[in-house]
């Protein structure tokens, strides 16, 4: 009996319909910094898998990740155009802008999929995000579906530590065997929820949607 669903966010739930280095591209060049998008986007991929892993901690991380994003982002506008600077208004701009619900987009499955199982069971979120996510979801307007959204920042722990899940379900009040974990990744959803004793819903678009969870019920 499945008493809660849990959802990923980024490629479960929602997307970027530009890319990363479209959104760099068009707040650097406010401040002055002149970068390539392709540039960018190359460099986005290198730097992100060079960035060493986010502290795991007993409770929440005291700058929620906005430290770590602002490495990030100045490690890959630098590569991407060698000379630049990176001014601390512009990764403040650039950090917000990532805030914004009109950057993003839900899959259109969703909020059909979303309605109708709320109906059915208690649903939540597990995302390896800080709390600009919670803004995204209710400008997107399906925040309100969910009881609880359990972030790694808030968390102390990025997926697949298996303490984000551990407080998933604490915080839901569930046991793992009754909980089923819905996510695109891998290792970060499939492996982890699995490991932590969940029931997990393998989403490989576009082999399927978000869909075929009503019919795993």
């Amino acid at each position: 009996m499945i008493e809660a669903v849990f959802f990923d966010a980024m490629g479960t739930l929602m997307y970027l319909p530009q890319s990363v280095g479209h959104h760099y591209r068009l707040v650097a060049e406010k401040h002055g910094v002149r970068a390539d998008e392709t540039a960018l986007d190359q460099a986005f991929r290198m730097v992100w898998k060079q960035m060493p892993p986010r502290q795991a901690l007993a409770g929440p991380r005291p700058d929620d990740d906005k430290g770590w994003w602002r490495d990030l982002v100045t490690r890959v506008i630098e590569m991407a155009s060698p000379g630049s600077r990176v001014s601390a208004d512009c990764f403040e701009e650039i950090y917000a802008h990532f805030a914004e619900p009109s950057v993003w987009r839900i899959y259109p499955e969703v909020p059909e999929v979303l309605a109708t199982l709320s109906k059915k069971t208690r649903i939540g979120v597990i995302s390896n995000f800080d709390k600009r996510l919670r803004a995204i979801l209710d400008g997107l307007g399906v925040l309100g579906f969910f009881e609880h959204v359990i972030l790694s920042s808030e968390a102390g722990a990025d997926k697949p530590d298996p303490r984000i899940f551990e407080l998933a379900l604490a915080t839901m009040g569930v046991p793992a065997d009754h909980a089923l974990h819905v996510g695109d990744d891998p290792v970060h959803d499939w492996e982890a929820a699995s490991a932590a004793g969940m029931r997990i819903y393998k989403l490989e678009r576009p082999g399927n949607s978000l869909a075929g969870v009503l019919g795993s019920l």
